[in-house]
């Protein structure tokens, strides 16, 4: 029993540090300065296009769910709305509603399942279980926008190289969805697909930029509406923003490779408070078993671990670069 417990403590340690990194990092992506910026001027230039009519949507929304009343009682909370948006930008075929009941069903099995642990540890697990979807869908959608990113260079070099031999932009865009790898073909043959429908261009790049959250495409989207407004080659402009972003992609390898060492440093330093508790449980667990029957030991424990979030957190922003 004691082992089961130093290894719950492992998970919700873990499973918290996922959680508040998940936090920060969609927060720095959604609502930082630089993300507010570019949304800004996208919004701007989508708007331009509707300035002398009202706007008609003609696409079909996601749905929240099969049924059509469960639907519309789950579109009344805004931040379902978020949830979606995850789960488009993910690449995952699973509703809301799927989401929902995963989570209620992890929440039942963390409550049904009877574990000798101490109250406040039970809570946490209750707490961390039914989180378990929402990593696993953050870290499928991590994954899809590095590869994204990863291809993005490749996307706008097809794009220079088939506007200067006469084509369109909009079939571009289709000779993309069709000869290039997923998933930016996918986005891309998505968003010609909303053209043939009848979706303004200045939208229709907007909606791309909102379903592949990087800044590289944004800037490639700013380049584009930039290029309709006021005229210019687009070719050329592709092009260097090509060499920008292979020459950023650069860059941040050879920080990483440059931060490896702190960034192992962190890990250890991290794990190693986890890892002498788990070695004294197995070793001595009579020595340790106080931690988490007396009250003074209780209140330790919480502090240790207040004290250790801070110290990850802490080493994350001193190892994590942003180019």
């Amino acid at each position: 029993m004691s082992a089961l417990l130093a290894a719950c403590l492992i998970l919700l340690f873990a499973a918290a540090i996922l959680l508040l990194e998940g936090l920060w990092l969609w927060w720095s992506g959604a609502h930082g300065s630089a993300a507010r910026r570019i949304s800004k001027r996208l919004r701007l230039m989508a708007a331009q296009s509707e300035r002398h009519g009202e706007r008609i949507d003609i696409l079909k929304q996601r749905s929240y769910s099969r049924h059509v009343l469960l639907d519309r009682q789950l579109r009344r909370f805004r931040v379902l709305a978020l949830l979606d948006r995850l789960l488009l930008q993910s690449g995952v075929s699973w509703s809301v509603l799927q989401i929902l009941g995963s989570m209620l069903a992890l929440l039942i099995v963390a409550i049904v399942i009877p574990l000798q642990l101490p109250a406040l540890l039970r809570l946490g697990v209750l707490l961390a279980l039914p989180c378990l979807p929402l990593l696993l869908i953050w870290r499928r959608r991590q994954a899809r926008l590095v590869k994204l990113e990863e291809q993005l260079p490749e996307a706008a070099d097809f794009f220079a190289r088939a506007l200067c031999a006469g084509h369109s932009f909009a079939n571009v865009m289709q000779m993309v969805g069709e000869e290039m790898p997923e998933p930016i073909a996918g986005e891309f043959k998505f968003a010609y697909e909303e053209i043939n429908y009848g979706v303004p261009m200045n939208e229709a790049l907007h909606n791309l930029a909102l379903r592949v959250p990087l800044t590289d495409l944004r800037y490639l989207v700013i380049a584009v509406l930039i290029q309709r407004e006021s005229g210019g080659n687009l070719a050329e402009v592709l092009g260097n923003i090509s060499r920008l972003i292979r020459a950023r992609l650069r860059l941040l390898a050879q920080v990483r490779v440059m931060s490896a060492e702190g960034r192992m440093s962190a890990w250890i330093l991290g794990l190693l408070p986890l890892g002498v508790l788990l070695l004294m449980v197995l070793t001595n667990p009579v020595y340790v078993k106080v931690l988490w029957t007396d009250p003074v030991g209780i209140r330790l424990m919480w502090y240790a671990l207040g004290m250790a979030v801070v110290g990850v957190l802490w080493m994350r922003k001193l190892i994590r670069i942003r180019i």
